[in-house]
């Protein structure tokens, strides 16, 4: 007997009362998906206007604190222009000096002894004249440190032996010598072709000889005493333009000191000549045969060193001192910004955490703070250049110097300002984003 599948059992409609329909149960409908909640409270926003404008109201509060808190902006990129600037006048000033003096000198040194050591000295008796004979030479003439005997002094009065006085070199030196060096006069003149040529006992001093040998006029005709030679004073020198050793110094004429003290020894004597500009290369090459026709190798002459590698030497050990010695005044301005700038965030611990509680976030404290620091260095950039560049001009006019200024180092200076304050106010603004609100309010 087979079994049915059994059925599932299927619900039976509610009998209602007699006479009445059977009744429905009613349907549900599916229920819709609730809406995303949305949020009550948007995240606070921070506008540049507002963040200027709280930097600036913040510096005002304590306007005496600004001011000095900026103050070590003003000195850093103050001297940073003017150290710039100083170099790049005195630079000028080295350029036309070397090439006025430098490019225009030629200095022959006598070279025989290493060549022959038989030898005798190189330069001949009328060096001056020979060399005199070329084109593009202005002046010229021999040179030599007397060697004198132990013991000898220079003295202005002719009793005492000079014990315990300083030592006084003497230099015996050609007219031409003389005036190559350029000298300018404090009184008298300087010795002539006749005086040397007849080996007259003459001297010219330097100032600060004459200071120290007490000889302060010409007018009583003075004279000075090289060991037991008396020497009477033609001249005194106030300054010159090349050899300074000459001012502090007595000179006499070289045939003087030839027949006094004989000859100068293997390698003293030199001549220095003073030439057109352009002309000091082709004089160096000319002037050994000039002298000596027969032995050019005995002689050496040193042209002018090239005007623009020296210039470009000088400049960059300037450059690299001046710029070191601006750098320190730098960081010297930005630990003042950033010390006061914590000292700030201490003090409005409260404020910062009441805007805290208000919605404002960490980034928009930190932003407010560097807005505040980076404000004060740019004031104090712009106020350091002004001081700078006004210290370069000063300067310039007190020397009589052109006064010369990068262009990119007076637009470069407040940005070095800017740069400075906001570098330094990055570790105080960062303290001030991590205050918590409650326990700044509680304090």
């Amino acid at each position: 007997m087979t079994r049915s599948p059994k059925r599932s059992p299927q619900r039976s409609p509610k009998r209602s009362p007699k006479g009445e329909a059977p009744r429905e149960e009613p349907r549900t409908e599916p229920r819709e998906k609730s809406p995303k909640r949305r949020r009550v409270v948007e995240p606070s926003r921070l506008a540049a206007r507002d963040v200027l404008a709280e930097a600036v109201a913040g510096m005002l509060q304590r306007p005496g604190r600004s001011v000095l808190t900026a103050l070590g902006t003003v000195l850093g990129v103050g001297t940073f222009v003017a150290i710039l600037g100083l170099t790049a006048t005195t630079s000028s000033q080295i350029d036309s000096r070397f090439n006025v003096l430098t490019a225009t000198e030629v200095t022959v040194e006598d070279v025989a002894r290493d060549q022959n050591e038989f030898a005798d000295p190189a330069f001949p008796a009328d060096a001056d004249a020979r060399i005199e004979r070329l084109g593009g030479v202005e002046d010229a003439g021999v040179y030599w440190n007397v060697r004198l005997a132990p013991g000898t002094a220079v003295r202005s009065a002719p009793v005492g032996d000079g014990t315990g006085s300083e030592r006084i070199d003497v230099v015996a030196a050609s007219p031409g010598a003389l005036r190559a060096a350029e000298p300018t006069l404090a009184q008298g003149r300087l010795y002539d072709e006749f005086a040397s040529g007849s080996a007259q006992p003459v001297a010219v001093l330097g100032k600060a000889v004459a200071d120290r040998l007490g000889i302060t006029t010409l007018e009583t005709s003075p004279a000075v005493f090289i060991g037991d030679e008396p020497f009477t004073v033609a001249g005194i020198i106030d300054d010159v333009k090349r050899r300074a050793d000459v001012l502090m110094s007595v000179t006499v004429p070289r045939t003087t000191a030839e027949k006094l003290w004989g000859p100068p020894q293997q390698g003293d004597a030199k001549m220095l000549i003073t030439t057109a500009t352009g002309a000091a290369a082709q004089i160096a090459r000319e002037a050994p045969v000039a002298l000596r026709p027969d032995h050019p190798e005995y002689l050496k002459a040193v042209p002018p060193p090239d005007p623009r590698t020296l210039r470009a030497g000088v400049t960059d050990d300037l450059d690299q001192l001046f710029l070191l010695l601006a750098a320190v005044s730098l960081v010297i301005g930005a630990v003042g910004i950033a010390n006061t700038t914590l000292v700030a965030v201490l003090e409005r611990t409260g404020e910062i955490g009441l805007r805290r509680a208000l919605g404002a976030r960490g980034r928009h404290i930190t932003v407010q703070f560097l807005t505040e620091s980076g404000a004060l260095g740019t004031m104090g950039g712009l106020v350091g250049t002004a001081l700078g560049v006004s210290t370069v001009i000063a300067v310039a006019l007190v020397r009589d110097w052109t006064p010369v200024m990068h262009t990119g180092t007076v637009v470069a200076a407040p940005a070095v300002g800017l740069v400075t304050g906001v570098v330094a106010g990055l570790y105080p603004a960062w303290r001030a984003s991590r205050i918590e609100p409650a326990e700044a309010l509680r304090r």
